[in-house]
């Protein structure tokens, strides 16, 4: 069976691929120079002003999208949206916003919630992180 370079699937082992391959993406995709301060699409694309925030909180939503793809319960999706939400205002303020998406990461939490979900639902598909 051939493998495809992203996984398209609805089944629990493709959502873990998507969302740990997104979650990389939006928060750790580069490393400042110097440092080991490691940041992603969320924190460049917020510091367009508004317009950015909003792209960003629609990313981050795309994982509570697929949270729902494997049955997670509605409070569970809620606890994940206020996560994206919450980041969402924060990154609304001017300066303040830019800073806080180094430090509050909304879309590492809801990674973490996911996984704890698939973990114990899904254990098939866990894999040894490197």
């Amino acid at each position: 069976m051939q493998r495809t370079p992203f996984p398209v699937g609805r089944d629990p082992h493709s959502v873990r691929q998507r969302v740990t391959a997104l979650e990389k993406l939006l928060e750790r995709s580069f490393t400042i120079p110097g440092t080991k301060q490691t940041v992603g699409l969320d924190a460049l694309v917020g510091l367009v002003p508004v317009g950015g925030d909003v792209i960003a909180a629609a990313m981050g939503l795309y994982m509570v999208w697929e949270a729902r793809n494997i049955g997670m319960s509605r409070s569970t999706m809620l606890r994940m949206a206020g996560n994206v939400g919450f980041d969402w205002l924060i990154g609304l303020i001017p300066g303040v916003g830019d800073v806080a998406d180094f430090f509050y990461r909304s879309n590492s939490k809801n990674l973490r919630i996911i996984r704890r979900h698939l973990d114990r639902h899904h254990p098939a598909t866990a894999t040894v992180d490197n």
